[in-house]
């Protein structure tokens, strides 16, 4: 799959060390992910099933988070579970070397069969349903 030329912006705008991280996120991500839309969704990365939010990746102050919208119930130890109001977990890479892609394939893998319904949660006024 052609890397979305948004994302590929994103990541090349990116300090040396995190565009090395970006590059390799997306590379990832999109092996596992490349029938699905990708794109520039609330100023970052991400990859969508059906329209519904699964992994996407931001530039932070102390990384790179790679985040999973249901990665809470992955039961991944290496993921940390978000604010607890939604499914989210995620993982901070400040080296390139700390992005295992064994671990990226599986979290993305659970990604398709775990998933909370976060397309219509405006709709549901706040209220999650899982999908899967």
């Amino acid at each position: 799959m052609i890397m979305n030329k948004d994302i590929q912006h994103y990541n090349d705008t990116q300090s040396a060390i995190d565009r090395e991280i970006c590059n390799l996120l997306s590379a990832g991500i999109n092996l596992q992910l490349n029938e699905e839309e990708s794109k520039i969704w609330h100023a970052h990365p991400v990859w969508f099933i059906d329209g519904n939010p699964i992994v996407g990746y931001s530039k932070l102050k102390a990384g790179i988070r790679l985040m999973f919208w249901s990665g809470a119930d992955f039961e991944e130890a290496e993921l940390k579970a978000g604010s607890g109001k939604f499914k989210d977990a995620s993982i901070t890479y400040t080296e390139i070397e700390q992005v295992n892609l064994k671990n990226l394939a599986r979290w993305i893998e659970k990604s398709k069969v775990i998933q909370w319904d976060y397309k219509n949660v405006v709709k549901r006024k706040g209220v999650l349903l899982r999908l899967t």
